[in-house]
């Protein structure tokens, strides 16, 4: 997810304003800032652009997940339904506010299978999380239905999908909360941060003051603030808001060159009967980050996996299926409440469940699944050659296999 590859001078000039003036943190000193708020500009841009009335710009995309949370009331007890297919950071964020993770299988839209979530809902579940994971979107009507006839609140992980839409509305402002991260690795980058999104006054409200130790952020000065909650430090810098000010700007300019070379890069495995893609509720939606695509088995997929490796243009196609951050199987230290800080007895009774617990449709799924990131800087010749080497690994493959042994 490409910010980072279209650094250059917009950025260099929003941090050298905030330098200019030496405030890095973005509150308070205001006579010495000299005018220059980028955390306060970047958050109106963010609700400018996403089409939110309010946005909280946080540390990183875990913070703004754990602000989010701690804004919905969600707690000590309560359970949060998300999919056993996400970054290590959505179960982290549930856990440090003392919920409980309740993992369930995925579809083929890569997030979380509605029929999944129907079945774990408890008496103790407060939440569904879907995670927009590779730049596409889970099926949010159906979610959303589902939290209406149950009364749950509905929290959008959207960190891997910057500047994808659902029927015309952008992905983390169509539930009660949503977060993007804004980490080096995101479609639009901060170096660090993240931002937790709402239209709900109340939860703005809360999340404005648990990023910043519990300042109310109502008195002349920091010093004459309250503290109507207890919070944490999760603040974003001056100079991290002021890069991620310049690439917002750029954020329509990388997603039409995404969904460019996604679609150039489509062609070439379209051509091979035996590859299908990942489903996406709303195809316009995309923001094109990931070529998501599957073989007909987990033995065929491993094969291709073995021969792009082989013929060293495995790197930028990401095997998830074996892969130590994003999926369940490789989550030892969470099977095992590997924590430093002591969890309750209730987390470390369900996280130790995990060793026996079998996800047979996530597994069927991840298991043949190769998602391939999509850069801005390819050329159209090297996305020729990417895609003929890449069919013509694949073909080798299929033709020394036999497809469904």
């Amino acid at each position: 997810m490409p910010g980072f590859e279209l650094f250059g001078a917009e950025e260099r000039k929003e941090v050298n304003d905030v330098l200019e003036t030496g405030i890095l943190m973005r509150y308070g000193f205001d006579g010495a800032r000299k005018g220059i708020w980028k955390a306060q500009e970047l958050e109106k841009a963010i609700t400018e652009v996403f089409g939110c009335k309010y946005a909280q710009l946080t540390s990183s995309g875990t913070a703004a997940l754990t602000t989010a949370m701690a804004a919905l009331h969600i707690g000590a007890g309560d359970e949060v339904i998300m999919p056993s297919f996400t970054f290590v950071a959505s179960f982290e964020a549930v856990l440090s506010v003392g919920a409980i993770p309740v993992l369930v299988d995925i579809d083929e839209t890569l997030t979380l299978d509605p029929a999944a979530v129907r079945a774990a809902i408890t008496p103790k579940t407060k939440c569904v999380m879907p995670v927009h994971m590779c730049g596409s979107m889970a099926d949010l009507d159906a979610l959303k239905q589902i939290c209406k006839e149950h009364n749950l609140i509905l929290l959008e992980d959207a960190c891997q999908s910057i500047g994808g839409t659902y029927k015309g509305k952008a992905l983390g402002t169509i539930g009660d909360a949503g977060t993007f991260s804004f980490d080096f690795v995101k479609t639009i980058t901060c170096g660090e941060g993240g931002v937790v999104m709402t239209n709900n006054e109340d939860v703005y409200i809360k999340s404005d003051a648990y990023t910043d130790h519990g300042h109310d952020h109502k008195g002349v000065d920091r010093g004459a603030d309250l503290h109507p909650y207890l919070g944490y430090n999760f603040r974003i810098s001056e100079l991290h808001a002021a890069v991620g000010l310049a690439q917002i700007r750029k954020l329509d300019t990388f997603l039409s060159v995404q969904r460019k070379n996604n679609k150039a890069l489509r062609v070439y495995l379209e051509a091979i009967p035996e590859i299908s893609f990942r489903k996406v509720p709303d195809e316009a939606g995309d923001s094109c980050s990931f070529l998501s695509w599957f073989l007909p088995t987990e033995a065929l997929t491993k094969a291709v996996v073995g021969e792009l490796k082989e013929q060293g243009i495995l790197a930028g196609n990401f095997y998830w299926y074996a892969n130590n951050w994003h999926y369940i199987s490789k989550w030892d230290h969470l099977k095992t409440a590997a924590s430093l800080n002591k969890l309750s007895a209730q987390q470390e009774q369900v996280l130790l469940q995990l060793q026996t617990t079998q996800f047979p449709a996530s597994d069927a799924i991840m298991g043949r699944c190769i998602s391939t990131a999509i850069s801005l800087l390819w050329t159209d010749e090297q996305i020729k050659e990417k895609g003929e080497k890449m069919a013509a690994a694949i073909r080798k493959v299929l033709s020394s296999h036999s497809i469904y042994a």
